[in-house]
């Protein structure tokens, strides 16, 4: 599989990449947001599988880059950077990203992110009539398309973000534990996903403008509380 990797350091660069081609990758490494963005233009050469995203760019912040690569397509991204407070990682998925890694990391866990990514679930395209639509008060969950609305406002999601809103809206009031919920969506039963489990349930809280939607069951993991008509 083919895989981006933009990274202003090429010391970092050359170490990851021998990494990431020890495991099967197609590496090829950006210096900047400019030339990741030239990179993902359609060509003749095969599509990426994933783009690893530095945020500290020379030419660009890499929430801009990210935010242009998602309106260009679905490739999915990760970004690895060493903003680690919670309220920059929301703004990260919130802009599109699949995953957000921080640094320094574990090059294994990162290894585990990158194929949690690319395991990309059933879009529910096949589903029959009777199940390709979940209602939830003023939430609208359309599953072939992938499609979410709220008083029939669309709200945009990452591919993660709606996979874990629909596999909670299908059992409403149902406690689902956090290893479930990790095995499900990201199909890994890697322990640093935990993290970002938290991370996606606050970006969609905030998304929804509905704070109270998902319910944290301590100590156990989380249930969907159906909103009033």
């Amino acid at each position: 599989m083919r895989l981006l990797l933009v990274e202003d350091d090429d010391h970092v660069a050359a170490a990851l990449s021998a990494v990431l081609a020890r495991h099967g990758f197609d590496v090829v490494h950006a210096r900047s947001g400019e030339e990741a963005l030239q990179a993902l233009l359609p060509g003749e050469t095969a599509p990426f599988g994933v783009v690893l995203l530095d945020l500290g760019l020379p030419d660009q912040d890499g929430y801009e880059v990210c935010g242009k690569i998602r309106k260009r397509g679905s490739t999915p991204v990760i970004m690895v950077t060493a903003r680690a407070d919670v309220r920059s990682r929301i703004h990260g998925l919130n802009l599109g990203a699949d995953d957000y890694v921080v640094k320094p990391y574990d090059t294994g866990e990162l290894i585990a992110r990158i194929h949690a990514v690319i395991r990309r679930p059933p879009s529910g395209a096949a589903a029959g009539p009777a199940d390709s639509e979940l209602r939830l008060g003023s939430v609208r969950i359309e599953l072939p398309t992938r499609q979410v609305s709220v008083n029939g406002a669309t709200v945009q999601l990452t591919r993660k973000e709606f996979d874990l809103l629909a596999l909670l809206a299908q059992r409403p009031g149902v406690v689902f534990r956090r290893e479930q919920i990790i095995s499900e969506v990201w199909r890994t039963s890697w322990e640093g996903t935990g993290r970002t489990l938290e991370v996606h349930v606050a970006s969609l809280r905030s998304k929804l403008h509905m704070p109270a939607l998902i319910e944290t069951v301590r100590g156990v993991g989380y249930r969907l509380v159906a909103p009033a008509a």
